[in-house]
């Protein structure tokens, strides 16, 4: 090798070994599974879905109790249906009486003689002449048909009264879904006694007398 070249090989080398040493840094990559980069759901807040009140007013109209079931009022349900249920009895039960009366006093009173479902009405051991007779016995039957027909009439009008009771409890509580009544909520009054400072054309001093009111929110 000519000495020319071996100094060149010399130069290279020396110049290669006083260049800096070069570190390499690995990528840290972004955990993905860190709780604070993670939304927890629960923290969320859920929006409540409202019941339309006019929606629930049909509903209620249509098929009682179940206004009250979109309301979430669950508990009113025993109420109402027992409601129904006592106006449905006593509908049918002064229905009835009214049906029996009124039959044993068409019967007793025509002059057919093979009519005579007057004697069901008869206690056991009872007869018409123990009641004073056919006359007194007949105003009687009209006397428990009339009442028996009052009180179904009654009964019936309670029963639509319940009815729309019902369908006016649906309605309010649709309107107050969102209604505010937590424990927060609260409003404070305390009488005020203020002492006015003398003026310039009264050295007396007076007090007055007031209400002061605070609400919390």
């Amino acid at each position: 090798m000519p000495k020319s070249g071996c100094i060149l090989l010399l130069f290279l080398f020396g110049w290669v070994s006083c260049l800096p040493a070069q570190t390499v840094t690995p990528i840290v990559g972004v955990d993905t599974t860190d709780t604070r980069l993670t939304v927890e759901l629960q923290d969320i807040p859920v929006a409540r879905s409202l019941p339309e009140p006019s929606k629930v007013v049909w509903w209620a109209a249509a098929i009682p109790g179940y206004g009250q079931i979109l309301n979430g009022k669950y508990w009113k349900l025993p109420i109402v249906y027992a409601g129904f249920l006592g106006c449905y009895y006593a509908v049918k039960l002064n229905s009835n009486r009214y049906i029996s009366y009124k039959s044993g006093y068409l019967d007793i009173t025509d002059t057919d003689n093979t009519t005579n479902s007057y004697l069901n009405l008869l206690p056991p051991g009872r007869t018409i002449e123990s009641y004073g007779g056919t006359s007194a016995y007949t105003g009687l039957l009209k006397s428990g048909m009339e009442k028996s027909r009052y009180y179904r009439d009654l009964t019936v009008i309670v029963s639509v009264a319940f009815y729309g009771l019902s369908i006016i409890d649906a309605f309010v509580d649709a309107h107050l879904a969102d209604f505010d009544i937590s424990p927060e909520l609260s409003m404070q009054l305390r009488p005020l006694i203020q002492r006015e400072s003398p003026s310039l054309f009264n050295n007396s001093s007076a007090y007055t007398y007031g209400l002061t009111g605070r609400v919390k929110f």
